[in-house]
């Protein structure tokens, strides 16, 4: 019995690939592996929690068809995380009962249900089967699937979750080839020198090590002067040094001139998977904990509770002891029956609490486990990163309960209730149950991350009591590209507001749910909304955030009110989590990030040698024409004296901002559509052929440095002026794109690309003549000395004056529209204008174009992203959530996460303890602070310092930049002291504080009375104002 849904757009060619839909996954995966995916047919077998898990990800991931697969029927406790499932299910099958929902998920995506048994008919039909729940599917039934899979090339995967423990095996054939064990892009470098000779030695950017290792394979693109080395097949390092690698013979060459990448080759790696059977006997382990002797314990207890339910056909009751003895009995059995497999004596302690909590469901472990299995589905189907060799064993015992000693206690406790939640009551218990329904947590951000947490709260019942509340906020509505990874949202809810969106989605999952939805941003401009009276009456904050600001507000917001923050984040198929526990562990702030990567002012202007330094050379072209400018234009006719306030500017700041209006009201301001494209196509002219052509009147192609050195040499690329072709598709996308963009600024309908053509192939161009005293900086030092030589000068007063006589009529009232990058809309041409301004001079520069797709990465600043580890990561934030909740206090109880699906390194690690720091004998971290009742002035509160900690008190800052009191830069000192705190906070940072502000927190600067040039480092004030 089968039935189908969602064929409407499942047959579309496995080419077309919907890019706005799959944009983010297509940065992780690529699109071969897409191509691969988008064909592949995949049998779930199980859809409880885990197995709608899986085919949630798969779902989301495109894959042509899945097939769910279950006979059994709707338990209430199935619903303590199965989230596609009511109560008005209980009773029904499984699959059918889900099917709608899950096809909604996809519209590309077929999505059939299967009811019969796993016949061998039936398995033929699919690429990857996915076995989830063995009570279905007998472990002998289990090995004979597993054989027949591998006879018929189908990839097999076999997945559990019970309790607190699960478990992943993946067998995919005899070879299995990986096209690409790590996804990470190919390392690459600029090349600065070649020595050709029979070995031939390659010179590396002295500023970086490079990764090459001998016999690694590189290829050559880009290098001028020795160009047969350009497209040469995959060439064999033979030696390297720190900053140079040696291949073969290029004797016959031609001579090295500059430029040229060498780019690390990846090779495809064979993999070998055993049977099942075998790998029972004789397993190899895929490591989450450093601890193999703790896996084979895992190994055994799972094996016993597969042996138990073929005994009993149940598994042991909740925190029964009875039932703990039975299955410590079948174990025992075990390894007398295969010493060889199970040497290591029995961890009692470890099998009796895998019984104890054995027969519980958890959404957050399932979670877990259910994103790594969908991780592995689209390995098997792509051949993209490392697949899991061959057991993956997790648990979260740490999580369990801390009363080893009240067992019969727990097993009263743990009975079901004929509830919901009473598979995670057979692990936690009522009790704790009824915490998590008084829970009140602050969720900010609802898009992929916040999706995925609301799902796991409403399963575990979080905020489901009277006295409960989950407030969310997020200020962004839903995109399309949303869609691939933000499973509560469908194509319906597109430009709706997320926060609204998801609150709703979730109560159809648990309608005892009490979600409060805002749509604000968490900072200072909503402290009002968000104080401290807010944050007081909280039990945790959830961060699901994507950017590094927004983050240490809330993290400083946690540390004043003193409340835990669980924070995580994904970049592809990498994802993170950190706990931030009061009085234990480091706030988010005391993390250091990378900082983000900038380029020499001087290489983009002049010498770009990479697409990154076109494209942000075009990102910077884009704000400057039609942004920034525009902007500053439309001040002039909002503000009747904005001339006036510019001549009073200092140095060369008024030249600078009246060029900005020449530009857009003298210049650029057209009177027609023609008009438009004249300037896009003068544009071109300046940018491409006439700058290139003074550059290189400056420095000629055979100029020599101060050092005799050839200029145009290493990495530095000698230019060439482009002619401008109609016909050429790059050239013409330029000026279809400027035109309209000026057409927009300006209130002009488009015209289509080949009127735009014709246009631009009639505008008469001057011919161009370089200019002799124009000076161009070699480097960022030289451009800096000119700089500071500059001034406004006779001839640039007379600049400003011209400037000035022709400006427009400013009465004459003029709509300007600036145009804000957004980079997801492709009718707005600004990435159509970027791309093209780059490759254009990429062009110049003979760099290798990027296209669309790439260019969209590196400009768009995109975070590439897949469901999967938002799955991952999600679930291992509810678990640590289960700690703080259940009242655990030790730092050894938590842990952090950092996890690459790609390479199976999951490395969950204690969180980093606050740091200690001392003055005088009083110990203190961050989370310690003196706390002072009552809006005191400037005076009282150093008087106070000196009076009672004996502190001298020289400077007082409010947040990082504001000096609130500091001799020598304070404007009145005298002034500032006899102000309130609350008065001084608020002149100091020309800012009102909002009324709901309770308090105010403040750093001390303060120096040792018997050397007053030795600061001392103190705790921070909370200065409870009102």
């Amino acid at each position: 019995m089968a039935s189908s849904l969602s064929q409407t757009m499942a047959n579309l060619k496995i080419d077309d690939i919907d890019e706005a839909l799959y944009s983010r996954q297509l940065y992780v995966l690529g699109h071969e592996a897409m191509r691969s995916i988008s064909g592949a047919s995949v049998l779930i077998s199980g859809v409880g929690g885990l197995g709608v898990e899986i085919a949630k990800n798969v779902i989301l991931a495109g894959v042509k068809t899945v097939t769910i697969h279950d006979e059994s029927c709707v338990r209430i406790e199935d619903l303590s995380s199965q989230f596609f499932l009511s109560v008005e299910d209980i009773g029904k099958n499984r699959a059918e009962s889900s099917l709608l929902k899950l096809g909604e998920l996809n519209s590309y995506v077929e999505v059939n249900s299967y009811l019969g048994p796993l016949k061998d008919e039936e398995l033929k039909k699919y690429k990857v089967v996915v076995i989830t729940d063995c009570q279905l599917v007998p472990f002998d039934d289990l090995m004979h699937i597993n054989d027949f899979c591998r006879s018929h090339g189908i990839h097999f995967i076999f997945a559990e979750a019970k309790g607190v423990f699960g478990r992943i095996f993946c067998d995919f054939g005899e070879e299995f080839t990986v096209l690409d064990m790590d996804g990470e892009p190919p390392y690459q470098y600029q090349i600065h020198n070649i020595v050709k000779g029979k070995e031939t030695e390659v010179f590396i950017d002295p500023e970086v090590h490079h990764q090459f290792d001998k016999g690694d394979s590189v290829m050559f693109s880009e290098v001028q002067g020795m160009t047969e080395l350009n497209g040469l097949p995959p060439q064999q390092v033979t030696s390297k040094g720190d900053h140079s690698i040696r291949i073969g013979d290029t004797s016959s060459f031609g001579d090295y001139k500059n430029g040229g990448l060498v780019t690390y080759v990846k090779k495809p790696v064979k993999m070998t998977f055993k049977c099942l059977r075998d790998s029972i006997k004789d397993p190899v382990y895929e490591t989450i904990c450093f601890n193999e002797k703790k896996l084979r314990q895992l190994h055994l207890a799972f094996l016993t509770l597969h042996e138990y339910f073929k005994k009993t056909q149940t598994l042991p009751n909740p925190w029964s002891v009875s039932d703990a003895d039975h299955f410590l009995e079948i174990a025992r059995f075990l390894q007398t029956s295969s010493p060889d497999s199970f040497a290591d004596p029995i961890d009692e302690t470890l099998l009796r609490k895998f019984s104890f909590t054995a027969s519980g469901i958890l959404s957050p472990v399932q979670s877990v486990i259910g994103g790594i299995v969908a991780q592995e589905v689209i390995k098997a189907i792509s051949g993209k990163f490392k697949p899991i060799n061959q057991w993956l064993y997790y648990d979260a015992i740490e999580c369990l309960p801390d009363n080893d000693d009240d067992v019969s206690a727990m097993e009263v406790l743990s009975k079901p209730k004929n509830s919901r939640y009473d598979g995670q009551i057979a692990v936690f218990g009522e009790k704790f149950q009824e915490e998590l329904a008084k829970a009140k947590l602050f969720l900010v951000g609802a898009g992929a991350i916040g999706c995925e947490m609301l799902k796991n709260w409403a399963m575990m019942g979080i905020a489901v009591g009277a006295d409960g509340l989950v407030t969310v906020t997020d200020m962004d509505s839903i995109e399309k590209s949303n869609l691939n990874r933000q499973f509560l949202f469908r194509p319906k809810d597109v430009g709706e507001m997320k926060s609204l969106t998801a609150a709703a989605a979730v109560r159809q999952m648990n309608p005892d749910m009490r979600i409060c939805a805002h749509e604000n941003r968490v900072g200072k401009e909503t402290e009002s909304v968000y104080d401290d009276n807010f944050f007081r009456g909280l039990t945790a904050v959830v961060n699901a955030l994507d950017n590094v600001d927004a983050r240490k507000y809330v993290d400083d917001r946690c540390v004043v009110n003193l409340k835990p923050m669980f924070d995580s984040g994904t970049l592809g198929a990498r994802c993170s989590s950190q706990v931030v526990i009061p009085h234990l562990t480091k706030c988010y702030s005391d993390t250091k990030d990378a900082p983000e990567k900038s380029f020499p002012m001087c290489t983009l202007k002049h010498f770009p040698v990479a697409i990154e330094h076109t494209l942000q050379w075009a990102r910077d072209e884009f704000e400057g024409l039609f942004k920034q400018s525009v902007e500053t234009s439309a001040k002039y006719f909002a503000e009747p004296d904005f001339v006036e306030k510019t001549r009073k500017l200092d140095g060369c700041k008024p030249l600078e901002l009246l060029k900005e209006l020449n530009s857009v009201l003298v210049e650029m301001a057209p009177g027609s559509f023609e008009d438009c494209v004249k300037w896009a196509r003068m544009k071109f002219q300046e940018n491409y052929t006439n700058q290139i052509h003074q550059l290189l009147h400056v420095y000629p192609p055979d100029h020599v440095s101060k050092t005799g050195a050839p200029f145009w040499s290493g990495p530095k690329r000698c230019p060439t002026p482009l002619v401008f072709d109609e016909k050429d598709e790059t050239h013409l996308d330029y000026v279809v794109a400027a035109a309209n963009l000026v057409a927009q600024i300006f209130g002009y309908a488009s015209r289509n690309r080949e009127e735009i053509a014709k246009i631009a192939a009639g505008v008469k161009v001057d011919e161009f003549r370089p200019k002799s005293d124009v000076h161009i900086p070699a480097n960022d030092e030289e451009a800096k000395e000119a700089a500071g030589k500059q001034s406004l000068d006779s001839d640039a007063v007379e600049q400003i004056e011209k400037i000035v006589a022709a400006l427009p009529d400013r009465n004459k009232k003029l709509t300007l529209r600036p145009q804000d990058f957004e980079k997801d809309d492709d009718s707005n041409f600004h990435l159509d204008f970027i791309v093209a301004a780059s490759n254009l001079r990429a062009m110049n520069y003979g760099i290798t174009p990027a296209d669309r797709h790439k260019s969209k990465l590196i400009v768009g600043k995109i975070i590439p992203a897949i469901a999967t580890t938002t799955s991952v990561v999600v679930g291992l934030v509810c678990i640590e959530l289960y700690k703080w909740l259940q009242g655990k206090r030790k730092i050894e109880a938590f842990k952090n996460a950092f996890i690459s699906l790609a390479t199976n390194n999951f490395i969950l690690s204690r969180p980093t303890a606050a740091s200690t720091k001392k003055y005088g004998d009083v110990e203190f971290t961050i989370w310690n602070r003196f706390e002072i009742d009552g809006d005191k002035t400037v005076q009282q509160l150093i008087e106070y310092f000196k009076e009672t900690h004996n502190l001298n008190v020289d400077m007082i800052h409010y947040g990082t930049k504001c000096a609130v009191y500091a001799p020598g830069i304070t404007k009145n000192p005298e002034e500032r002291l006899r102000m309130t705190l609350r008065k001084a906070v608020e002149q100091a940072s020309k800012e009102q504080l909002p009324s709901g502000v309770k308090s105010i927190k403040l750093q001390l600067g303060c120096y040792d009375e018997n050397d007053e040039d030795k600061e001392i480092e103190v705790p921070w004030v909370l200065v409870n104002v009102s």
